[in-house]
């Protein structure tokens, strides 16, 4: 039996006071309740009141991810309608040019299943490239009867190519404006039909045809479209070009396709020195940056084409 000494003051004397092993168990099993119950209070006014490096950061990230997720959110909507646009533009462009159907699927899009695991199937493997070679063949056959019948067309009418050119030299993505459709007009704040797009140059910057054709049309005006040429070039194909700040050639003049035209102005109703390109056909307004890709890379195609569909304003 353990036990302790305590005095007696009776006798003035020590005793032994004998303690069970009960008592002691007890007595450590409150000690150790206490001090756990302390442990537990000081870490949780720690964790309420103190915190690390590491949370202060990532509350931190948390507030700036919450502060953004609604604009990412649109924006991702945003990025959608556009490559949705381009899909329809790039039908369109097929369609009006080459007469044929243009691609709606990548040669890549079966091929996902071979990234999820490393243990397909021998059977799986001979599965796919079957089809996939069955359907590259297809594929191919249409290209090659598409380019048999874009070149039959060529040959026999060499003037049915539309205007494929840039109009203006140095042009990127970085100085596409507005195109086609209802844009903000910028004197009057409403929305309003533009019928062309808005490449911004410096004043002064030579203006070439964007295809050979003869001026059908020379303005020289202080309204509107102010001093603006406009060419044809067969095959209903008509290009305009607005607000020159003078004018290098005369109706029925012919021209070749880079000849200058004029130089970049800002003459009629505009915002600032720009050229308004116009593209039409038998009088449908079409979008020029449908006819840029042979013209520029295929990143800067991109590029301009969802720079002319996002931007909201047009300079005219």
């Amino acid at each position: 039996m353990a036990g302790k000494y305590v005095f007696d003051r009776n006798h003035f004397e020590f005793r032994k006071v004998s303690m069970s092993v009960r008592d002691i168990l007890l007595k450590a099993g409150k000690y150790l309740l206490i001090s756990v119950s302390l442990a537990c209070f000081y870490y949780i006014i720690f964790s309420l009141f103190v915190s690390t490096d590491t949370e202060k950061r990532i509350r931190q990230e948390n507030a700036l991810y919450s502060s953004r997720y609604g604009e990412m959110v649109r924006k991702e909507k945003l990025l959608e309608d556009v490559v949705s646009g381009l899909q329809r533009r790039d039908d369109r462009i097929y369609k009006e040019i080459f007469d044929a159907v243009a691609p709606t699927r990548s040669p890549l899009d079966d091929a996902v299943f071979l990234s999820g695991s490393d243990s397909i199937p021998d059977r799986d493997i001979v599965d796919y490239v079957s089809r996939k070679a069955v359907r590259l063949n297809g594929m191919a056959a249409s290209i090659e009867s598409n380019l048999a019948h874009v070149t039959e067309v060529l040959s026999s009418n060499p003037s049915s190519l539309p205007p494929l050119s840039l109009p203006v030299e140095g042009i990127d993505y970085t100085k596409t404006g507005a195109s086609v459709g209802r844009k903000l007009n910028p004197f009057y704040k409403v929305a309003a039909t533009h019928e062309g797009i808005d490449l911004v140059a410096p004043q002064g910057t030579p203006v070439m045809a964007a295809a050979p054709g003869t001026v059908s049309k020379v303005e020289l005006m202080k309204k509107g479209y102010g001093n603006m040429v406009e060419i044809s070039h067969g095959n209903g194909y008509v290009t305009r070009y607005a607000h020159l700040a003078q004018v290098n050639v005369s109706k029925g003049q012919k021209v070749a396709k880079g000849r200058k035209i004029g130089e970049v102005g800002m003459t009629g109703k505009t915002f600032a020195p720009h050229l308004h390109y116009e593209v039409r056909r038998d009088s449908t307004v079409l979008d020029p940056v449908d006819h840029f890709f042979a013209s520029v890379g295929p990143g800067e195609y991109a590029g301009m084409m969802i720079m002319s569909a996002t931007v909201g304003q047009s300079m005219d």
